[in-house]
């Protein structure tokens, strides 16, 4: 047994040489940096391809909790959630619940949800839409397909279809959000806009636009051309799939 001390703090006696430093401060034993740095080489010599979900969020974890295993937690969060994807996108207050899970884990794991959002924010802002439409498609549900509340958003384009906006308009509940057209139309003309793209999600995870979806779309659709503005398409997103109104032919 080991007796480390300082003028400041009294004895500690442990086991590890090495898991208390001058200052009193717990660090973790060799093996865990051993194993982090192991993750690390992996990552940056063969890719994430490398390295399972769990793993994934461990080297993510890290950056939270410099001197603690993250393996137990990572492997919780995962058992909690049930993907990587639900993970990083769950909310705040739902992260917190999980026994570890403090202001540091939490602001990691979403910034790594902001930084995907706007790398592909980025790849499509300024840009022809409809030719990138699955880049498109992949934004909405990278920012919208998990929320538990139902959201609308409204994407404004100009003369060449290059996105100039993107904006929420809405939220409302687990499976209703009032949309109000007239605001709707009043945001496009401030912007000079000459399309939209209305979006919404389906926390249930089905994404079969309901009656009064289809009602409001119709009704966006007639007082925007009436001012020669024309709605390409209103998607609906979820966990389970997306839709197209222009798809399914009622725009």
């Amino acid at each position: 047994m080991v007796m480390k001390s300082s003028p400041n703090h009294p004895p500690v006696f442990t086991n590890h040489p090495t898991l208390i430093d001058r200052t009193g401060v717990v660090s973790e034993p060799s093996d865990y940096s051993g194993h982090r740095q192991r993750l690390r080489d992996r990552f940056l010599k063969a890719g994430g391809d490398a390295l399972a979900d769990y793993e994934m969020l461990e080297l993510l974890l890290f950056q939270a909790q410099p001197r603690r295993d993250m393996k137990p937690l990572a492997k919780s969060l995962m058992k909690r959630f049930g993907t990587y994807a639900d993970v990083i996108s769950a909310s705040p207050a739902e992260l917190a619940e999980v026994d570890g899970v403090g202001d540091a884990v939490i602001a990691v794991l979403k910034t790594v949800q902001e930084s995907a959002q706007r790398l592909i924010r980025d790849e499509i802002m300024d840009k022809p839409v409809l030719s990138n439409w699955q880049r498109l498609m992949d934004y909405c549900r990278s920012s919208m397909a998990r929320n538990k509340i139902e959201s609308f958003r409204v994407l404004f384009l100009n003369h060449r279809n290059e996105l100039i906006a993107d904006e929420q308009q809405q939220t409302g509940t687990v499976d209703h959000t009032p949309v109000y057209p007239r605001e709707v139309i009043k945001r496009a003309l401030e912007l000079h806009a000459s399309a939209m793209i209305m979006v919404h999600n389906h926390p249930s995870g089905d994404p079969a636009p309901s009656k009064a979806d289809i009602a409001m779309t119709k009704e966006v659709r007639d007082a925007a051309e009436k001012l020669g503005i024309s709605l390409h398409d209103h998607l609906i997103v979820s966990k389970s799939g997306n839709t197209s109104f222009k798809d399914l032919g009622i725009l």
